[in-house]
């Protein structure tokens, strides 16, 4: 572990010292501190999409905003600005070794929602070290894929049958978007 002591998380956010508390629809009483606005609509359809297609969350299982500098990875820095999200940190935990974290039903989903964020969020299953709970904004603060991104999600929350809770990820042509997306992150 070491100290964080800039004043940007490493995606580039400003250090904040507190976030907006924000409850994960589709769940009974959870709720995470997110950076309010676009960032928090972002992140709160990866945590709709987990409980949804991965499994329920219960109060306790995410982590989102802290004023706790101690850092056991870069990445984890995105928490200090309110642009990270971890699901469920203890049961995926930073260096976890390969094929003990996530099953392959689970990622399949995961690699669907990142396709659906379009390069705005990363993921920790795919950073170094692996944290497979981690979720974070991937975009500079006034990016416009950012901007993009949370408009389209609010558009699929107000239309019946789209966004999270309405999507199969398993359907041959979200299947090969995901796999497309992979490949091209």
């Amino acid at each position: 572990m070491r100290t964080w002591n800039r004043p940007t998380s490493a995606n580039g956010w400003p250090v904040v010292g507190q976030a907006t508390r924000q409850r994960v629809e589709g769940t009974v009483k959870v709720e995470v501190s997110l950076l309010a606005g676009e960032v928090s609509t972002v992140l709160l359809y990866v945590a709709r999409r987990f409980a949804y297609e991965i499994d329920i969350l219960h109060p306790g299982d995410l982590l989102g905003h802290t004023t706790d500098r101690a850092v056991g990875a870069t990445f984890e820095s995105n928490h200090l600005s309110g642009t990270a999200l971890a699901v469920r940190p203890l049961f995926y935990p930073l260096g976890a070794q390969p094929g003990t974290g996530m099953t392959e039903r689970e990622r399949t989903v995961v690699e669907d929602i990142l396709a659906d964020c379009a390069g705005v969020v990363a993921w920790g299953g795919e950073l170094s070290p692996v944290k497979e709970s981690h979720f974070h904004i991937d975009v500079r603060p006034g990016d416009a894929r950012l901007e993009r991104l949370a408009r389209s999600i609010t558009g699929w929350h107000a239309t019946p049958g789209k966004g999270a809770g309405a999507i199969d990820a398993f359907a041959p042509d979200r299947l090969r978007r995901a796999r497309k997306a992979r490949s091209e992150r």
